[in-house]
């Protein structure tokens, strides 16, 4: 009788414990939420590269927050989104920053990626210097006040003296369209985003000049950055630990991005170069001539310069009303 009490007890005991154990294996404390970053991107732009590799890394989750993506239509769609506060962050240039400063709104931006567009040519056409733009016809994308066609009207005046525009036949329309003009020879040189030049490229034409060529031999030592990520000082402020996540896995990215062959595999489809691999390598390897590598007070200044030369050649229409870069366009609180 005292024997089945003490096995009685001890089946008790050990059927407690199972009880306990399991009950231990079933609980599980609450996991904390990650702080949720939006981001603007056209999902079928050159920026949702960085931001696959971001997502298919586990990026995100491993700086402490999550990814969310927004599609935009284009640059003003995303700019919509950003002032209506759909979105936390989106892709923009830093001189519309300063230009949205100077009128008192308070935006701010870390860099992205360097200029790296250029003046396209046919190889067996008429330009083989900028002494020979005169009397040619230039096909510029993105209109009146794209960059790249101000500064190169800024490096001919430091050239020659001379105004560009009054010399060539300027024609404006959207960058596949202005490829097809070059490819086709209706137009002697083309001025266009750096995707569309890479493709461009891939079809034979040549770059006579780049914007960073010009950039430097008109006295900017460092080279300028021109895409940014914009976002509200405000948000910085309520999400800033958020907002330097994302700004960490971005610069991860961009590294894996440098130097790692194999990721690029996986973005053919987005680059729409799945059977091209002449397209494939001028799309990537450009896309690794822009990759900003550091964010410092030297980038600062070197944008500063170029807002400087932008605003003299492009004047309100480009900047807005101030001729220098506002000190606050460029994030105080993220350095890399």
């Amino acid at each position: 009788m005292k024997r089945r009490n003490l096995f009685g007890a001890l089946g008790g005991a050990l059927l407690g414990a199972t009880l306990f154990a399991g009950s231990a294996t079933a609980f599980q404390p609450p996991t904390k939420e990650l702080e949720q970053v939006h981001v603007g991107v056209l999902l079928n732009g050159t920026a949702s590269w960085e931001m696959q590799v971001i997502k298919d890394m586990g990026l995100d989750e491993e700086n402490g927050f999550e990814l969310v993506l927004k599609d935009v239509s284009g640059k003003q769609a995303s700019h919509v989104a950003l002032m209506s506060g759909d979105v936390d962050i989106v892709l923009s240039d830093f001189v519309w920053v300063a230009s949205l400063r100077a009128s008192g709104e308070k935006f701010t931006a870390v860099p992205h990626s360097y200029a790296v567009g250029g003046l396209m040519v046919s190889p067996d056409g008429p330009i083989a210097s900028i002494t020979d733009l005169p009397g040619k016809t230039i096909g510029i994308a993105g209109g009146p006040v794209d960059k790249s066609w101000v500064i190169l009207q800024a490096y001919y005046m430091a050239e020659t003296g001379e105004t560009l525009a009054d010399k060539v036949t300027a024609r404006f329309g959207a960058p596949p369209l202005i490829n097809e003009l070059l490819t086709e020879g209706q137009i002697d040189a083309s001025l266009n985003f750096w995707h569309f030049n890479a493709r461009a490229k891939a079809g034979g034409a040549e770059e006579l000049i780049s914007v960073d060529t010009m950039m430097t031999e008109m006295g900017i030592e460092n080279r300028p950055p021109l895409l940014a990520w914009v976002f509200r000082d405000e948000t910085a402020a309520k999400k800033r630990r958020a907002i330097k996540a994302f700004l960490d896995a971005s610069f991860a990215a961009k590294a894996i991005l440098l130097e790692d062959d194999e990721v690029w595999e996986g973005l053919r489809e987005k680059m729409r170069a799945t059977d091209d691999d002449a397209l494939f390598t001028a799309l990537r390897d450009d896309y690794r001539a822009g990759i900003l590598r550091s964010y410092d007070d030297e980038t600062i200044a070197a944008a500063a310069a170029s807002f400087a030369i932008m605003a003299e050649h492009g004047g309100p229409d480009l900047v807005g009303e101030s001729t220098e870069m506002d000190p606050g366009t460029f994030w105080s609180g993220y350095s890399h």
